[in-house]
């Protein structure tokens, strides 16, 4: 039995064994991670810039892009520098920080996720008193409540986590520390309060998943009644990002955590794990952009502006 008194970092999963391979890896998660932040640090910057877009839609856009750069890069900086420098190595102090900045931001974008549908249901079901409902207090007092439910989620996870016992050695069969594989390797009969946490947490998230989905029901029921096919049209295109975002979100999230054990294995785990944590905050920006014209437009001003102050720049150096 080792205790977790005398474990100072854990082992985290090697992605090859060959320094090829590995270089490889660093350069693919590398690209992934610069177009995650190229493609959330225009859709925060033309938002803030744009007076058109200060609406509570893009409020909340603005916030799940700040949610989707933060979790990309709790993981991935970690992952490319142990493939550059051939290591496995995490502090304990560091893989503790890790999983909670991890399980903050999810579950913050979570809850954040369920509010853009909210959102959504009083845009297109009671659009007349969107401007009482969703005030700018309104939207500041919701936001907040995302963010601060994913702090206190993450606060009692990694307390609790952390506190356990470790019997199975420091190996994390994952790319970055998460809930389960650090309780693969805690004592088995110490655990179960972390269990019954992660139970109530999962009532929390069929209760915000219910929400979402019978605001959807209400959404479409209320679209399918409008008379003209460009009205249709115009409410879909409102919507359907933010729904094929939650597809996303969830879809990979629950097939990480609740895909039956007899199909777990160290390559299908870490497959998944990229789907459910690198993919999203990758394609997010992707989703928004392309059937949103408003936004389409204000990152071509942006463009427009940045490549003309850039061309600006050696004139005014050789003054």
């Amino acid at each position: 039995m080792s205790n977790s008194s005398s474990i100072t970092q854990f082992l985290l999963l090697a992605f090859r064994n060959t320094w090829e391979l590995q270089l490889l890896h660093f350069w693919l998660f590398l690209g992934i991670y610069l177009a995650a932040l190229l493609g959330n640090g225009l859709i925060i910057t033309a938002i803030a810039c744009d007076h058109r877009l200060h609406t509570p839609m893009y409020f909340f856009l603005l916030n799940l892009s700040l949610l989707d750069l933060g979790s990309i890069s709790t993981t991935l900086p970690k992952a490319m520098a142990n493939s550059l420098w051939d290591t496995r190595a995490i502090s304990y102090m560091g893989c503790a920080v890790q999983l909670f900045f991890f399980s903050f931001l999810l579950a913050a974008e979570y809850c954040l996720l369920t509010v853009m549908a909210y959102d959504c249901y009083v845009a297109i079901c009671h659009p007349l008193h969107y401007g009482n409902l969703l005030g700018s207090r309104a939207c500041v007092h919701m936001a907040a409540a995302a963010w601060a439910s994913g702090f206190l989620n993450a606060v009692l996870h990694t307390a609790n986590t952390f506190s356990l016992p470790l019997c199975h050695g420091n190996a994390v069969d994952q790319f970055f520390c998460e809930i389960p594989q650090i309780l693969k390797v805690s004592c088995s009969r110490f655990y179960l309060r972390e269990v019954r946490l992660i139970v109530f947490s999962g009532f929390l998230f069929m209760a915000c998943f219910m929400f979402i989905v019978v605001s959807y029901v209400q959404i479409f029921r209320a679209v399918l009644s409008i008379p003209s096919e460009q009205g249709r049209h115009k409410a879909f295109s409102t919507c359907l990002p933010h729904l094929a975002v939650v597809f996303l979100f969830i879809g990979t999230g629950m097939f990480a955590y609740l895909k039956p054990p007899s199909i777990s294995f160290p390559s299908l785990d870490l497959v998944v794990a990229v789907l459910y944590s690198v993919v999203p905050p990758t394609v997010n920006p992707l989703i928004y952009s392309m059937r949103n014209q408003e936004l389409k437009d204000a990152l071509k001003h942006l463009m427009t502006h940045l490549s003309l102050s850039s061309n600006n720049l050696p004139v005014s150096l050789h003054k």
